[in-house]
């Protein structure tokens, strides 16, 4: 394949000079697209040519077309063009090769409007003005791209690495585009791995949708993978994607595959799902990592704030983040649960921060929260690092379901695969590792429950109830304790403070007060609101309180300053200086993991891990909070302990030798 794209790529060489690096993409996409349809055409041009010149409407060419191109491998096209032009024909007429050209492109049939996003009338006439068209077309035209030459499949990666070399010639980033094939078929195995018997009986019909659809790779490998395990299978497949040529490529390659090219749909999937009433069987997708959605912000805050069944009603996250708004598109789409128990699975691609960011009460852990309260995560995979095209950051598999087989219910699976990546003769940009077959079947075979000892690779798994990953945020008072005294350090604190300051007399007043230490509050402010009332200093109540704030500091044999307020009156006031925070686990100690075990499981915790260094603290249970994270890194975690001093001894005096014995050769 790699030969094959550095073949066309190599019409490169052809436009270097009049166009730009970040140009050669715009011409090759397009013409590459072209030269595809017209090989898998050509063995048809006389059923095509015919059928036209039957029926005039679309629908009715459309029926006859696929009954007469029909095979054992193919279902059929449903495209067609009704211009007697190819590439080698229109060059035999060079003095109109511009409108050759756009006469082929413009016969297409009306399903068939992928060359409106590339702008290709726009290319053509722009070559011909370079005086490039000529040498691009005829380039084009020895290309062997029938499928008996290059299948769906490979055709996909062709596709894939001619973006990534656009990308790369454009300076942007490969990654957000599309997803390498090894990630992909990966991802593909394990959301079928529990359905691979249901899947080989007759009459399996299966519906596969991809958000972020990029050139449909996705849905490629999904769907070859469906028709190995039945080749009678019927599949349907759906997708949308927001950059146009992209989605060019995907609605072309999905037309060449007798799909119905309305199924692929062009817009921005967080502004407008472009299936709202759809849910799907399997639901696939790579979101782009570490994009923000502040463009789209008032979109999504507007679906947020509707509630209800919602896609984005859970929670938000964060404005640099998007990658768990797509968790939440991705989980909403999966086909309801029926009566059967079938329902929905979806896999996504994530990075590293949806498991963990934001605290209890966030957004993300209100998403988190809603994932596992409702059962729909089933397993999360760790990638090796250096396994995308843009990234070499920690990635992972989240595979969902919303209707687990019984010994999967309430829990979530977690599979460590880091250690399983094959190192790449060349690195492609960051990708410097692969997944191999060997490897995949390794993770598949963890997530099935069948590794066994005997197996060559062993990939580390661990399975956790889903209550295992909430936890209660509690607040740890301590009381207020403060000493007052007018120094000139406190004095000269008054006289900067920006509201202190400018009243008039104050400071002076403070001066004349006395620099005795006060441990009681009530008692300073008693005596110094009297002086500094002989003094003609008059204070409103929030001006006294900025100032006992601004004189007193923290001394732990100070009288505890009480709670004045109606609510908490002769209660210790607390310090928020002082204020912690502390993460109970659900169940901690053993105790009950329901919900209705707050006071018991937090206060044992307090008992045992707080009150004992801090004896006069206490929690604010109105401030408690619950949480969920998923601390992945920690559950594999294996402790490594430091060498012996005595062999760190022994290579520093080698080192050490060595260094004296170079020295000793170089001054004599």
């Amino acid at each position: 394949m790699s030969v094959l794209s550095s073949f066309v790529w190599s019409v490169a060489d052809t436009l270097r000079g009049p166009y730009a690096e970040a140009e050669y993409g715009s011409v090759i996409l397009p013409f590459t697209v072209l030269r595809r349809l017209e090989c898998v055409m050509k063995p048809h041009r006389e059923a095509i040519a015919k059928i036209v010149g039957m029926y005039p409407g679309e629908q009715q060419r459309r029926t006859h077309l696929k009954i007469a191109t029909r095979s054992e491998d193919s279902t059929g096209l449903s495209f067609w063009t009704t211009s007697a032009y190819t590439l080698e024909k229109a060059l035999q007429d060079p003095d109109n090769l511009v409108e050759n050209l756009i006469d082929y492109v413009g016969g297409f049939s009306a399903n068939l409007d992928v060359f409106k996003s590339f702008g290709f009338e726009n290319v053509i006439r722009t070559l011909a003005d370079r005086d490039r068209l000529a040498q691009v077309t005829r380039h084009f035209a020895t290309i062997p791209l029938s499928p008996d030459d290059v299948s769906n499949a490979d055709m996909g990666d062709l596709f894939e690495n001619l973006i990534y070399r656009f990308a790369e010639s454009a300076n942007d980033g490969a990654g957000q585009f599309y997803t390498p094939r090894d990630v992909v078929r990966l991802l593909v195995d394990l959301v079928y791995a529990e359905d691979t018997e249901a899947l080989r009986g007759r009459g399996t019909v299966r519906s596969i949708y991809d958000p972020t659809a990029g050139t449909g790779g996705m849905l490629t490998v999904a769907d070859e993978h469906l028709h190995r395990l039945n080749p009678d299978a019927s599949t349907a497949l759906f997708g949308q994607e927001i950059n146009p040529r992209t989605y060019a490529i995907c609605k072309a390659d999905l037309l060449i595959k007798g799909q119905d090219p309305s199924n692929v749909r062009q817009g921005d999937t967080l502004v407008v799902d472009c299936f709202g009433d759809r849910r799907f069987d399997y639901v696939l997708s790579n979101p782009p990592f570490g994009t923000d959605w502040k463009a789209v912000e008032s979109n999504v805050k507007d679906e947020h704030g509707r509630g209800g069944h919602g896609r984005f009603a859970p929670g938000l996250p964060a404005v640099g983040d998007a990658a768990m708004l797509f968790l939440l598109h991705v989980a909403s789409k999966m086909r309801d649960k029926d009566e059967s128990g079938r329902g929905g699975k979806a896999g996504i691609v994530l990075n590293g921060s949806p498991l963990f960011n934001g605290g209890a009460g966030s957004g993300p852990s209100d998403i988190r929260s809603h994932m596992l309260e409702n059962d729909l995560i089933e397993a999360i995979v760790a990638l090796p690092n250096d396994m995308f095209y843009n990234t070499g950051i920690a990635t992972y598999l989240w595979v969902l379901s919303n209707a687990k087989v019984d010994e999967r219910k309430g829990t979530v699976q977690l599979i460590d695969a880091t250690g399983l990546g094959s190192k790449l003769r060349k690195a492609i940009g960051s990708k410097r590792v692969e997944i191999t077959e060997t490897n995949r079947e390794a993770v598949v075979r963890a997530f099935s429950g069948t590794q066994s000892e005997g197996d060559e690779a062993q990939v580390p798994a661990k399975v956790f109830a889903n209550r295992d990953f909430a936890y209660w945020t509690v607040t740890v008072e301590r009381p207020l304790q403060l000493r007052f005294q007018c120094t000139p350090e406190t004095i000269s604190a008054v006289a900067e403070h920006k509201t202190l300051g400018k009243i008039t007399g104050l400071t002076e007043a403070l001066e004349t007060f006395g620099d005795e230490p006060h441990l009681n509050r009530e008692k300073f402010n008693k005596e110094l609101g009297k002086h500094l009332g002989d003094q003609g200093v008059s204070l409103t109540t929030a001006q006294r309180k900025t100032l006992w704030q601004t004189i007193g500091v923290h001394d732990k044999f100070a009288d505890i300053c009480l709670d004045s307020s109606r609510a908490h009156k002769g209660e210790p006031e607390p310090d928020p200086a002082l204020r912690d925070t502390e993460n109970v686990p659900f169940g901690w100690g053993g105790h009950s993991k329901a919900h209705e075990a707050l006071e018991e499981t937090v206060q044992a915790y307090f008992d045992a891990e707080v009150k004992p260094h801090v004896d006069d603290a206490w929690i604010d249970w109105s401030k408690t909070k619950t949480g969920y994270e998923i601390p992945f890194t920690r559950h594999f975690y294996t402790y490594e302990p430091p060498r012996p001093l005595e062999e760190i001894d022994d290579d520093l005096e080698r080192v050490v030798g060595e260094i004296m014995t170079l020295l000793r050769e170089v001054e004599a």
